[in-house]
């Protein structure tokens, strides 16, 4: 289902995938730097969980300033909390690349404002901790500040994360986290010698079974 979310004064083209059968909770997708919404990785996953009882919806905001984006990503959590159509008791919030940042930036300041109870989880893919090369400026302010479950789905290979690096910063995070290594892939996600597909089916398993673990502990 295609949507548009107003957004000051313009809007974010977004698009649904509804499950078949009742939704409890949602996960909001986007994209990193460049592409769009339909970036293959994000297409794949958002097809993988509705077909699981998870609603997504994935969006496109194309601005590369980390705070225009995360403002867009505010107002489309905003937009599904008080969506008539889907009632849902909770929304993970999930990005690739920038992506993931803009939805890190989107938790804490929803957690200062006290108003997160409507946010369950974050998952970050290919979170880009640091430039290529540049490991002394790590961008992990907002992830420090984060309570609510993290799932970090990385290339081993990243150039944008290396892999001691995020280590380090995970273990000093205070919230409940789990990183899972997609071996030799780069910050694509790429890996010689095995499909994109073979890699795309690892991704969303582990976030599926993830964002199923973190559903039924919020129930228990």
């Amino acid at each position: 289902v295609k949507v548009k979310i107003p957004f000051g004064n313009k809007y974010l083209d977004a698009i649904f995938s509804v499950p078949a059968k009742t939704l409890t909770h949602g996960v909001i997708l986007t994209h990193g730097a460049g592409g769009d919404m339909n970036f293959p990785q994000l297409v794949s996953l958002a097809a993988y969980l509705a077909s699981r009882g998870v609603l997504c919806l994935r969006f496109t905001c194309k601005g590369l300033n980390i705070a225009y984006r995360a403002r867009a990503y505010k107002t489309v959590v905003e937009y599904l909390k008080l969506s008539d159509d889907y009632k849902l008791s909770g929304v993970f919030l999930a990005g690739r690349s920038m992506g993931s940042r803009a939805a890190a930036s989107v938790i804490r300041q929803l957690s200062q404002d006290g108003d997160d109870d409507f946010i369950q989880g974050l998952v970050c893919l290919s979170y880009p901790l640091h430039r290529p090369k540049l490991q002394s400026k790590l961008r992990d302010e907002d992830l420090l500040f984060i309570r609510c479950p993290v799932l970090f789905v990385s290339g081993s290979a990243d150039e944008m994360c290396e892999k001691q690096l995020l280590e380090d910063v995970v273990s000093k995070m205070k919230a409940p986290k789990k990183i899972h290594w997609i071996d030799k892939a780069n910050h694509g996600m790429a890996v010689k010698g095995r499909t994109t597909d073979d890699i795309m089916e690892e991704i969303n398993t582990q976030v599926f079974s993830w964002l199923t673990e973190n559903i039924e502990l919020e129930h228990k």
